[in-house]
């Protein structure tokens, strides 16, 4: 059922979720997140996650509505003029659409491996801390068909808003999980099997189109600033890195990471052609 509320009182405890966005572990200890953006909260709505409310301008309102009234569950609609929302949430809003899903239950390793088809590709990140670095890596797999994203104990959740935004909801059909020991979870990859390549600028001679990614395959990735610890490194059977001139240290995590896929896609024969070719 949809109910439409009009926005009269910024205190409602309703609007709490509204009001915290920026607090992330607020909401990630009641299970919730924020999509924002028109386009973004669009996306969740034709997904199968729980989608507790929406707030937006009374524009979208006849739009929305029949957006969501295919869906089961009872959902909130919080309609005010688009200043009064940005007074509430703090900042400007572009398309003055938001909204409060819940964070899906994580599945198994081995629930995960289970549903990927063979030749399985994995990507697990360590330390990644940039919210932004962490939509686009999302936004990168879900791109080139990766089967899941690990993400370590030490990253950024990947439901946080800027992460959720900067994936442009892609997150909402990616698997993910978020582990309590990525090195533990390395180990049992290759007791299954596949084969651990990590991402590093410094890899002596070794590139990344010598890498063998036909297989059952996990890419690994560093932080922003650290990279990949030694730890991890050993875990890796191999350790490649992009050629570019001696004068560049290394690309972005985001940048690399599409390069990483890119040449998965290619070698696997999954890389999409253009229309016409």
């Amino acid at each position: 059922m949809i109910l439409v509320r009009p926005i009269d009182n910024l205190d409602l405890p309703e609007l709490r979720p509204y009001r915290t966005m920026r607090y992330q572990h607020e909401q990630r200890s009641q299970g919730i997140f924020v999509a924002e953006g028109e386009k973004v909260v669009r996306r969740l709505i034709e997904s199968p996650l729980t989608v507790l409310s929406v707030m937006l301008p009374e524009k979208w309102l006849p739009e929305y509505q029949r957006l969501l009234a295919p869906r089961s569950e009872d959902i909130t609609i919080y309609v005010g003029p688009k200043e009064l929302l940005e007074t509430l949430i703090g900042f400007s809003m572009y398309q003055g659409v938001l909204a409060v899903g819940r964070v899906p239950p994580q599945p198994t390793l081995e629930e995960l491996l289970r549903r990927a088809q063979p030749p399985r590709l994995l990507v697990a990140t360590e330390g990644m801390s940039n919210s932004l670095n962490m939509g686009a890596l999302v936004r990168n797999c879900a791109a080139f068909s990766v089967d899941a994203l690990l993400v370590s104990e030490a990253c950024c959740s990947p439901f946080i808003r800027r992460a959720v935004r900067a994936s442009m909801g892609t997150v909402f059909r990616l698997p993910t999980l978020e582990l309590t020991s990525l090195r533990e979870t390395l180990g049992h990859l290759r007791q299954q099997g596949f084969h651990l390549v990590a991402a590093h600028p410094h890899a002596d001679r070794r590139t990344l189109a010598q890498a063998d990614l036909r297989g059952d395959c996990c890419l690994v990735l560093g932080s922003e600033g650290e990279g990949l610890s030694e730890a991890v490194l050993d875990l890796c059977h191999e350790h490649v890195a992009i050629p570019m001139p001696p004068d560049v240290d290394s690309l972005n995590v985001a940048s690399a990471s599409a390069v990483f896929l890119y040449e998965a896609a290619r070698q696997r024969g999954t890389a999409r052609q253009p229309a016409g070719s």
